[in-house]
């Protein structure tokens, strides 16, 4: 049964946001109070943390769907919606998280470290927080937002300071047994490690995390092997020891071709090229090993290494191994760049940014694309007259319809707002008054007013339509 899993990937869901209310307060004598819908609630994020006490992705492997909460709507009496509670998810420290392409997009490195992986909708305004005092009474509220939804792939890459590199059954897992409380899977035949095993070491003062990493052999920066699925976990380490078996059975291996063979694997999968070396000539207790480690040692120590002797049956060699890597990493620590107070980066917009870009394409659909208009159409119920009303003031004070003008739109020309797969379309009429030769002044409760007689209503329509389409025509795009 599966016990490690250090890739997977995951389908996450933020909370919608909860819906605003149009209500009207009513009590005795005063039947009509006033707007008193309250705002919809926010809907959960997504949010991946760090957390030392998770160490595998197996959690998500058996579930990968993740879904936070939705936000509850407003309610009448200016009660507004509770927020969606947000979803948490525990992830092992060095996990990079990357979207399906291959992009990274946050590499979560420290207890608590955190990422949105989803963020949740925005709550609609109610009735009450959309009055003003042009619009008095509005007999509609805004919807909530959907929340963002995705795909993300995890990936652990174990962070530890020493990377146990070597052949099958070279005797890592041994080693590490021995240097640690690890308790690693010990047998005598290939592959028996299968997933890597973390323990962690005390050499004088220093304290510090090693990790065997499953049997490398020929090709593994390829995918041969269990090489590939792994290879990522040596990325973080301090320190790289190739552990050389000197008592193999096979008689077409020698310790030093081993190392050449991964070195040349180390050096395919790259990145790797900076991290001191260390190689341990293992299972000395072995007469036959013993000999072979000693005939080898100085022509390892000619190219550079600092070799050691070590067996781990019969504990020789480990304590001189666990201080030699303890100084190392002491002086790797203290060479790290001390880490800098975290800075805002502020990127204001340009001035001439309007938010929103128009575009003509091929088969004559005008398309809107930008934050805001996306955003105020997914708010808009469009059910409601006075809210569509709404919609055109928006658009046309962002100045959306002169931008269409521009690009040479005309009436009854086919507009879209939003992306292709989840667009609004509708036949542009233009009207400088956004609408108004529809609604009047859109967005109030007229049996909020005092009646206008039907001719006085009839004389102004006409006077606004009148004006927008003066100004229609005196427009000149060019």
């Amino acid at each position: 049964m599966t016990t490690f899993v250090d890739r997977v990937e995951l389908h996450v869901a933020a909370g919608n946001g909860g819906h605003g209310c149009a209500s009207v307060h009513r009590e005795k004598f005063k039947p009509l109070g006033g707007p008193d819908g309250g705002n919809g609630g926010r809907g959960g994020d997504v949010i991946l943390v760090v957390d030392q006490s998770v160490t595998t992705l197996l959690d998500y492997h058996h579930s990968p769907h993740r879904k936070a909460t939705n936000g509850k709507p407003g309610e009448g009496g200016n009660r507004s919606g509770k927020d969606g509670q947000d979803l948490v998810l525990p992830v092992p420290d060095g996990t990079v998280v990357l979207d399906r392409k291959g992009n990274v997009l946050a590499d979560l490195v420290g207890e608590g470290t955190t990422y949105v992986a989803a963020e949740g909708g925005r709550g609609g305004l109610g009735n009450a927080a959309l009055a003003s005092a042009r619009r008095k009474a509005p007999g509609f509220a805004l919807l909530g937002e959907p929340g963002r939804s995705g795909d993300v792939v995890l990936e652990l890459k174990t962070v530890a300071d020493v990377a146990l590199v070597g052949y099958p059954s070279a005797g890592k897992s041994s080693l590490i047994s021995v240097l640690s409380a690890a308790k690693p899977k010990i047998a005598d035949y290939p592959f028996t490690t299968l997933v890597p095993n973390l323990g962690v070491v005390t050499a004088g003062s220093t304290v510090y995390t090693i990790a065997d990493v499953p049997g490398l052999i020929p090709g593994a920066s390829q995918g041969r092997g269990l090489g590939l699925e792994f290879l990522r976990h040596v990325e973080r380490c301090s320190v790289l020891v190739h552990v050389l078996d000197t008592a193999t059975l096979e008689s077409d291996r020698d310790p030093v071709t081993d190392l050449d063979v991964i070195e040349e694997e180390l050096a395919q999968y790259g990145g790797l090229d900076n991290r001191p070396r260390i190689v341990v000539l293992n299972k000395i207790d072995i007469p036959d090993g013993k000999d072979l480690a000693e005939m080898i040692r100085p022509d390892l120590e000619k190219r550079g290494y600092r070799v050691f002797e070590a067996s781990a049956v019969a504990h020789l060699g480990l304590k001189e191994l666990s201080f030699a890597l303890a100084e190392i990493i002491a002086k790797a620590r203290a060479d790290k760049p001390k880490e800098e107070a975290t800075r805002i980066v502020i990127r204001p917009k340009a001035v001439d940014d309007a938010g929103f870009t128009v575009s003509l394409e091929d088969d004559g659909l005008y398309r809107v694309r930008g934050e805001k208009p996306e955003r105020w159409v997914r708010q808009t119920d469009f059910s409601n007259d006075e809210a569509v009303g709404y919609l055109a003031d928006r658009l046309s004070r962002l100045g959306v319809e002169e931008q269409l003008m521009r690009a040479g739109a005309r009436s009854g020309d086919g507009v879209a707002i939003g992306p292709e797969d989840d667009a609004v379309v509708f036949d542009w009429e233009p009207t400088m008054m956004a609408g108004a030769e529809m609604l009047g002044r859109r967005g109030e409760d007229h049996r909020l007013e005092a009646p206008r007689p039907a001719a006085q209503r009839r004389r102004d329509r006409d006077a606004e339509r009148d004006e927008a389409q003066r100004a229609y025509d005196e427009f000149d795009p060019f």
